[in-house]
């Protein structure tokens, strides 16, 4: 029936009547609070582009967590920040890692808290890239059986083996003369998630995006008793302009070059599909879309396409643009925050890992 018979704004006439027809729910529980743990005792060191934000000690991550907690945010996600960095990422996988003893004593000191470990070699690299880096002329004509021998010394279980090996892969010469190498770096990403589950990670997730990782990761899991933990995989990381932020806090901006020879073009929806449908044939148990805002219609298409949990990334860049806009009064801080949160939810993302999830989760209580 048309005008005057049906009149839509008869149930939005007051918050009780439109909160009752409200189609898409906010809920802390739906949120996933990242924390930037680094090394030290009472660290809460402030990330300039990102207001509200800090690199935080174990301790000081365990009493942003058990804060969350109680907002009902009961998930985290860990990135860390190594005391020294080298172009094999030891640090990532180190027993005594930054990010392994915040797992620990997360288990220990916040009970019923949700662990995702962040799987990527950035911000352990001293060249800040994703994958390994091959840069000298003379190793461009490398073979599968050399990179294959690469691989297993990168992989050595011996610590002076390993170091020896960094010479393996020589430091970037100039960035026309340089490669990502993809299946040395999925071994070593394996051998992180083991290390994160062992620490006690609830959900291992790869951010990296180098082929064949989530298959790899799956492997390495099962084959050292840790097949019933999950894999949250970054399936649809676009090479956005929107992370700067987060390269400031996680200390992980590329020395050299860019990473748009493995994240995706911005300009490509179906493709998103297809890295996303790989994932989950390798073993991905949740899929995730970062950025977010910019990239609603991809979250969309894949709640249409894909019948499993589906999580998407506030980025730093969206996050510093709400704050820096409402820190100059031209827009409302809350309003936008809970508006920005919940475009993304109605566009079928279940679970949102976000810099707002405390103070949203104060205003959704």
């Amino acid at each position: 029936m048309a005008f005057p018979v049906t009149r839509l704004r008869r149930m939005r006439r007051s918050e009780p009547l439109r909160s009752l027809v409200r189609e898409t729910r906010l809920t802390p529980e739906s949120l996933v609070y990242p924390l930037f743990v680094c090394s030290g005792e009472g660290v809460r060191k402030p990330v300039r582009s990102m207001p509200g934000v800090f690199n935080v000690s174990v301790d000081e991550a365990v009493k942003e967590a058990r804060q969350a907690h109680s907002l009902g945010v009961r998930s985290v996600i860990l990135f860390g920040l190594p005391r020294e960095k080298d172009e094999l990422a030891t640090g990532a996988w180190a027993e005594d890692g930054i990010v392994q003893q915040a797992a620990r004593a997360l288990k220990t000191e916040v009970r019923d808290l949700v662990i995702i470990g962040d799987v990527c070699l950035c911000e352990y690299t001293s060249h800040g890239h994703c994958g390994l880096v091959r840069s000298s002329p003379e190793r461009k004509s490398l073979g599968a059986a050399a990179l294959k021998r690469e691989s297993t010394a990168a992989l050595a279980s011996d610590k002076n083996t390993l170091h020896e090996s960094l010479s393996a892969v020589p430091a970037p010469v100039a960035p026309a003369e340089y490669e990502i190498l993809n299946d040395a770096t999925v071994e070593l990403l394996a051998r992180i998630a083991v290390s994160l589950a062992r620490a006690g990670v609830d959900i291992i997730a790869p951010s990296d995006m180098m082929d064949g990782r989530v298959g790899a990761i799956r492997r390495g899991l099962d084959e050292n008793a840790f097949v019933n933990t999950p894999i949250l995989s970054y399936a649809a990381k676009f090479a956005s302009g929107f992370y700067g932020p987060f390269r400031e806090a996680a200390d992980s901006r590329p020395q050299f070059g860019d990473r748009r020879s493995y994240q995706m073009d911005p300009a490509n929806l179906r493709e998103a599909m297809r890295e996303i449908e790989l994932d989950l044939e390798e073993g991905a148990d949740l899929i995730m879309i970062k950025p977010a805002l910019p990239y609603l219609d991809v979250i969309a298409a894949a709640r249409q396409r894909f019948d499993v949990p589906l999580a998407a990334y506030q980025v730093s860049g969206e996050y510093a643009m709400i704050e820096a806009a409402a820190r100059n009064q031209w827009i409302e801080r809350e309003r936008v925050m809970i508006e920005s949160l919940i475009s993304i939810r109605r566009s079928g993302a279940q679970i949102i890992v976000t810099y707002f999830a405390k103070d949203a989760a104060r205003l959704l209580a």
